[in-house]
């Protein structure tokens, strides 16, 4: 966690006149109905009651303007983090991330930075209100007794050390419970996507084992967090328990009023009762700590693709079509192995190529070498003979137009869909990029043309009006070079030799690389290049 700003620590100083309001409350109370029983002059009285009035009101006003303050600035962190920590993701997708980043990814580091921007408020304000408040607490009751004052002290400390075991628990249980959280998703999603094969092979029975096995090391892990937090909730109200028994017992021998008695009694109670919070302050600060170390984790990746030393971007490369090469280009995801063998291809504009291949071969690695998603390990990969290591990876990157085998589907409009891929189209733009991926006739049929909503509470699709639309994309977005990983992968015969027909008629101007594993559909294509064996293109 960051150091904590002038904004925080105002807000915790808030929060402190806050608690401590409470606590002088709850003290000056019990100082009034003591001293109401002796009967003493009215003026007395009403000092006291106002003094109780003015706490009850300086308490929840001093709260409310701690959360005004710390919440404005935790939601202006947040924002600012959020676009500085996806700022950092972009040079890391995908070669770092992987397909999970797709969502998966992405949702956990929301949650992790979450929890990590939050702990400003769930950890800093909360420790800085309680030392505010429990240092006034001790100063105060030691000027009235000091043995008293030295028993709070000791209450304080008490408190420190509960803070610290709750940490500690929190940290072993938060490791513990995301193992297991983990391992009920991985289990869960097994089960549920292989559960037509489990029920062929009677395996089903076998299956829901694992999961009751994935679920108990959930319920096991989540009742030692539980026992965890109310061993720390036991030990800090023993304490307070102590301390108030304590302070009765010095209060009786004390040379003081039956009021000032009264007001040291009820002192420790006060604070215990104030100080608790920092128990759930303890279990967001190792939440916000595993959540650092994940995202550190994540975001301290060396980049896939460097840019160049200059940032020159020449115009030619913005709106031409390149003739494209790559000689003898090797690639690695990892730098463990080679998953690209030594591949060459020249692809003078228009030209439409298939790639096909045994798993590994190296079919989607050479599709984000030439989507600059992927430095090449060795060889040369240029752009109308200007290396493209030269070239600024956005310049590079504007050129092509990437479709993979599950294209998402926004939660929005069939026109927003598309617009995603150019923001400057025209309707008319979308339509003939509709009608080029053979969408036409469901462009039609749909209630709303353009404006229906598709995805979630939305239209549903199936899965080649999705192939499609991810195809409709690629022609709205006018790139020059179209990129295609396994676009029918999991389509019929009829749909995928469909699809595939109305790509080859709308890109016929364009250069297309097609990567799949299947060996059929491909009478539109140039050329058809097997990755198995060594294999290459001349123009």
């Amino acid at each position: 966690m960051r150091r904590p700003g002038p904004s925080i620590l105002i807000a915790g100083l808030l929060g402190g006149a806050a608690t401590a309001s409470g606590i002088a409350l709850t003290a000056t109370s019990g100082w009034l109905i003591v001293r109401a029983a002796e009967r003493p002059v009215i003026l007395t009285l009403l000092m006291a009651i106002v003094a109780v009035r003015a706490f009850g009101i300086a308490r929840p006003y001093f709260r409310y303007v701690e959360r005004v303050r710390s919440h404005d600035t935790v939601l202006d962190d947040l924002a600012t983090r959020r676009t500085s920590t996806y700022a950092a993701l972009i040079p890391l997708t995908p070669a770092r991330l992987g397909r999970r980043s797709r969502s998966r990814v992405l949702t956990g580091v929301v949650d992790d930075l979450t929890d990590v921007v939050e702990a400003q408020v769930r950890v800093t304000v909360p420790v800085v209100s309680s030392l505010v408040a429990g240092i006034l607490a001790v100063c105060l009751t030691a000027a009235l007794w000091p043995p008293v004052g030295l028993v709070l002290a000791g209450l304080l400390a008490v408190v420190g050390l509960g803070c610290l075991l709750a940490y500690r628990l929190e940290s072993r249980s938060q490791t513990a419970l995301l193992d297991a959280r983990a391992e009920v998703q991985r289990v869960s999603e097994l089960v549920a996507r292989q559960a037509d094969d489990l029920q062929a092979v009677g395996g089903a029975a076998r299956a829901l084992g694992w999961l009751d096995a994935a679920h108990a090391q959930w319920r096991a892990a989540t009742r030692r967090q539980s026992a965890g937090r109310a061993a720390v909730a036991a030990l800090i109200l023993a304490a307070t328990g102590v301390a108030t028994v304590a302070a009765a017992a010095l209060a009786a021998h004390a040379d003081v009023s039956g009021p000032v008695a009264a007001l040291l009694v009820v002192v420790p109670v006060a604070v215990g009762d104030a100080l608790a919070p920092l128990v759930d302050a303890m279990r967001s600060l190792a939440r916000s700590a595993v959540a650092k170390a994940r995202m550190a984790a994540l975001l301290d990746q060396r980049p896939a693709v460097a840019e160049p030393a200059t940032r020159g971007e020449p115009a030619a490369y913005l709106d031409g079509r390149p003739h494209l090469r790559i000689r003898d280009v090797t690639a690695s995801w990892t730098g463990a192995r080679t998953d690209l063998p030594a591949t060459t291809l020249d692809l003078p504009p228009g030209r439409r190529v298939a790639i096909i291949g045994a798993n590994g071969s190296g079919k989607s690695t050479l599709l984000a070498v030439l989507a600059r998603h992927l430095d090449a390990t060795s060889g040369n990969y240029t752009l109308d003979g200007v290396d493209v290591r030269d070239l600024p990876v956005e310049a590079v990157r504007r050129l092509i137009a990437v479709v993979d085998d599950e294209p998402h589907v926004f939660a929005s409009t069939l026109r927003a869909n598309l617009l995603v891929a150019s923001p400057d189209a025209t309707d008319s733009d979308v339509t003939r990029a509709l009608r080029g991926a053979g969408l036409s006739g469901w462009l039609t049929a749909l209630p709303d043309g353009l404006d229906t909503v598709l995805g979630t509470g939305g239209r549903g699709i199936s899965g080649g009006e999705r192939a499609r639309l991810g195809l409709a994309r690629a022609l709205v977005s006018g790139r020059p070079i179209i990129l295609l990983d396994e676009p029918v992968a999991h389509l019929d015969h009829a749909t995928a030799e469909a699809i595939l027909a109305d790509l080859t008629g709308a890109t016929h101007d364009r250069t297309v690389v097609m990567v799949s594993h299947r060996d059929d559909g491909f009478s539109g294509f140039d050329h058809i290049i097997d990755l198995t064996p060594a294999h290459h293109l001349g123009g």
